[in-house]
């Protein structure tokens, strides 16, 4: 076994990681579920952050994220730019609040694209996978309550094999960072008017 082998087998199994939305040390560290289905990974990208919502009210805002669901959450400054039809809703839709596993949800990352669930437990986690050509991928949302009213939500994005990783790291670190921080910033405006319709 090469040193760069046993490198990432260690408990922080030593991955490449983009670090550049806040996720503390100890939350990159950390083991999360849906871990065990890409391993080892060559890319490990891990996101954080905090809103002011219990988990049992920020689970079914995640749960209806995606493709011709729910959309992806912007906040209004930058979904003025976007025609309506590509807007994600401010209202909770009953049509997208149960997911199970082998649920099959499309991906905004190509035409064919798609992710299955893998592992769910509201409103504690949601563990969705997919493969692009060679590579398979791990996508887990994880949330922890923070005293009575808040939550921590943990992203953690798992890929294997990856060719290019520094490019993943650079490129695609850089595609997640934006992406999960409009996400962040549209949920919160949504949790602070839940009432809000499109």
């Amino acid at each position: 076994m090469s040193p760069g082998r046993r490198a990432r087998d260690r408990p922080d199994d030593g991955r490449r990681r983009t670090s550049a939305h806040p996720a503390t040390s100890a939350e990159r560290a950390e083991r999360r579920p849906g871990d065990d289905l890409v391993t080892p990974a060559d890319v490990v990208m891990d996101r954080g952050f905090t809103v002011d919502a219990p988990p049992e009210l920020v689970w079914p805002w995640l749960a209806q994220l995606g493709k011709r669901r729910a959309g992806w959450y912007l906040p209004r400054r930058v979904e003025w730019f976007l025609p309506p039809s590509r807007r994600a809703l401010r209202r909770l839709d009953p049509r997208w609040s149960t997911l199970h596993v082998g649920d099959v949800i499309p991906d905004y990352g190509g035409r064919d694209e798609t992710f299955t669930v893998a592992a769910i437990e509201p409103p504690r986690h949601l563990v969705y996978t997919s493969r692009r050509r060679r590579t398979s991928i791990s996508w887990s949302i994880t949330l922890r309550p923070v005293g009575v009213a808040r939550t921590r939500v943990l992203l953690r994005l798992r890929m294997a094999p990856v060719r290019h990783r520094r490019l993943a790291e650079t490129v695609g670190g850089f595609i997640d960072v934006v992406t999960i921080a409009g996400m962040a910033a549209g949920l919160r405006e949504r949790l602070a008017r839940p009432g809000l319709r499109r």
